[in-house]
């Protein structure tokens, strides 16, 4: 028998150690009245760009190269 530690952060429950275990082998979770502290969240490597890519309309690709001068010369 083997005792891990870990924590549920909410959806999944994540162990601190590595678990020595089989596939489909039986686990005794028990649940303590005891909290860890909460780490902050990392920050996503996404890029703004990455982000607003699926508003993107490759349609608009070619008025988007001369929208800045068109719009120069309307004001």
């Amino acid at each position: 028998m083997l005792a891990l530690e870990g924590y549920y952060d909410g959806e999944n429950v994540q162990t601190l150690g590595k678990i020595h275990a089989q596939k489909n082998q039986k686990l005794i979770i028990t649940i303590l009245d005891e909290f860890v502290e909460e780490l902050p969240k990392k920050k996503s490597a996404q890029t703004v760009r990455g982000m607003l890519a699926k508003y993107a309309d490759p349609n608009l690709r070619d008025q988007e190269e001369s929208a800045w001068e068109k719009a120069v010369l309307e004001k």
